[in-house]
Formats: structure tokens, sequence, C-alpha cells
């Protein structure tokens, strides 16, 4: 099977205007789908930005949403799947839980004919901010089928538990897709947490980060695609950076044979921890 070629999308796009974020996801889309890439996956909260504050009510959308239709337009004009973050309304959404309705900091994942692959929410929230606007997800494993890659689904802080990540091992994910809005002083989990969760579960990590201020935060950028043998295949700087790396599934099985990590578990010494 040849190796798939993915985008990474190191932007944090225009905060609190969707209409200008679809506009630069397509510009990217179109970029990537002329670079042989199968997959683009833009940040966390992409579609509207992270720190609008009261802005998330009102932009938050279901996942089949004008925002959504337009994303699965861009992915099925340019033949490529597209994961992007965005506030998920569910229910009536009239408050951030209970009889109002519930808004998700979620990420969506359409194949390339426009169809939707997999819808994930954010099981860890971090920070007041997060706490304050949205419901934590439920479920923590999500996955879809690429061109013969299983796709995991998980977003920002969820990647920094082991249990999450290991999870997606043992259920088969071979790419693990990590939008992300990682902020300055945490820049060590981009450069250095990732690589060693892509490794010790065996699996590849995309993990795709906001760059720049925005509100009262500054991320740092540093997106990667880290390999199960613990190597950055890609690595974008600090700013906007359309950033491209290959999963090769043959790189993948031979990393899984060498390295006895899943086979050498025992999880009955593990009960403790739940």
């Amino acid at each position: 099977m040849p190796p798939l070629r993915i985008a990474l999308l190191q932007s944090s796009g225009h905060p609190g205007e969707t209409a200008q974020n679809l506009k630069a996801l397509d510009e990217a889309a179109g970029r990537a789908a002329a670079a042989g890439a199968g997959l683009l996956i833009a940040p966390e909260l992409f579609l509207t930005g992270y720190a609008i504050g009261d802005g998330v009510r009102r932009l938050a959308e279901p996942a089949d949403g004008p925002g959504g239709r337009a994303v699965a337009r861009i992915a099925a004009t340019h033949g490529l799947a597209v994961l992007y973050g965005y506030p998920e309304r569910a229910g009536d959404a009239g408050g951030t839980g209970g009889d109002g309705g519930a808004i998700f900091n979620s990420a969506r994942l359409v194949g390339p004919d426009g169809a939707e692959l997999a819808n994930y929410r954010k099981t860890h929230l971090f920070g007041d901010f997060e706490r304050a606007w949205f419901t934590p997800g439920d479920t923590p494993v999500v996955q879809a089928e690429l061109g013969g890659v299983r796709l995991g689904v998980m977003i920002c802080y969820d990647v920094e538990f082991p249990e999450n990540v290991r999870a997606h091992a043992l259920a088969g994910t071979d790419l693990l897709l990590v939008p992300t809005a990682q902020m300055h002083p945490f820049q060590f989990v981009a450069e250095a947490l990732v690589p060693v969760r892509a490794f010790e579960s065996q699996l590849y990590i995309a993990y795709v980060n906001r760059t720049g201020p925005e509100g009262d935060f500054d991320f740092v950028g540093l997106s990667c695609l880290a390999g199960p043998d613990g190597t950055v295949k890609a690595r974008a700087g600090r700013g906007e950076e359309l950033a491209f790396g290959e999963v090769d599934p043959g790189l993948l099985a031979a990393s899984r044979t060498a390295n006895p990590y899943l086979t050498d578990r025992r999880p009955e010494l593990y009960s403790p921890l739940t």
C-alpha cells in the first residue's frame, strides 16, 4: 500500500469570521491537492477561531450545518479528505449543558467525496475558557478509514493523556489526527511529548496547531507529523504554513514488529489505574 501524503494547515485563520476561514481552507485544500495530498488537517476550532468569547454560542452550528456543508463542497471540489475543528451545537444549545442543549469542541472529518467520515467531541477540556463554553464529549475513540489507513481523531489536550492514545493503539488506529490550539509556555508538548506518544503507542500522530497571538493566548505553531519510530517526519515553524508529510504503512508495520510495547503489555496489572 503506498504512503498517504497529508497536509498540515498551521494557521489561526480569521477569528470570528467563518466565511473568511472557509475561504482560507478552500485555498489550502487547492494547494494540498496540487501537491498530491489525500488529507488536509486544520487546527482546533479553525472554522470560527478559538479566542472568540461569547462568539462561541453565536457561531456554533450542528455537524451538518452551513459550515459543515461548505467544507464538504471544498473536499469534493479538490478531491481530498478534510479534518477541521469547530464548535458543535447539539440540541437547541440555549446553554452549555442541561436542558439548554450543549456546545462541544469538535473535529469533523469529511471524505474526498464530501461525505462525513467521523465527528469527534473533545473529551478533556483545558482551562477556564473551554470549561465555561463547552461540554466534554464522552466517546474517547472515534475512527474512520481513508485509503486503507485507519484514522483516529482527538483534540489538543486529549493527546496529553497517555491512556487516550493507548486506547487508539489498541483499537487499531494507524494515524491519529490531533487538531490543536497549543499555547505558550507549553511548546514542549509539540516538541517532545507528541513524538513520545507516537513511539510508545506505535502509530503516527499529526498534531496541527494555531499560530500567533489571539485574545489572551499566544499559539506556538510547531505542528508536526510524528512517526511510530519516535522521529518527526514533518515539522512546521512558528508562523503560518502548509506543511507536508507521508504516512508509510510499511514503516508502521516494521516498527510494530520491532517494538513489542503493545504485545508485552500486562493489563491485569493496570486495574488500579481505573
